[in-house]
């Protein structure tokens, strides 16, 4: 018999619209700004559908190749320029719930970033 301890780990990201299972990170940028949201398919669809009529209007800024592999690439800078154990500390001494492993927040990470 297997103890807690012991037994694997899922970690299931959910929607942070509705709360939803099986989300994954989106990434975007607003006035200069980077965000990340973890969206199911279904809210995907619904900010692709509000955004469609200004980014059909709008100017390309840069070179789109690897996009969506750029946010990849942001995302391991500012990984490796904040300590995450800290940040899990951070949280854990402030109320604010993260898990043990996998990724922090977008909103955590800003919080802690402000309270610094």
């Amino acid at each position: 018999m297997l103890d807690d301890a012991s037994m694997a780990k899922t970690v299931v990201t959910t929607d942070d619209i509705d709360g939803s299972p099986n989300a994954e990170t989106v990434t975007f940028s607003f006035e200069g700004r980077n965000f990340e949201i973890d969206l199911s398919k279904k809210s995907r669809s619904a900010l692709e559908k509000a955004l469609k009529p200004y980014i059909d209007a709008a100017r390309p800024v840069g070179t789109s190749r690897g996009s969506r592999s750029g946010s990849g690439r942001s995302r391991s800078r500012r990984s490796s320029s904040v300590d995450l154990a800290a940040v899990r500390a951070w949280a854990a001494e402030n109320g604010i719930t993260v898990s043990d492993r996998g990724r922090i927040s977008a909103s955590v990470l800003e919080q802690y970033q402000a309270a610094q």
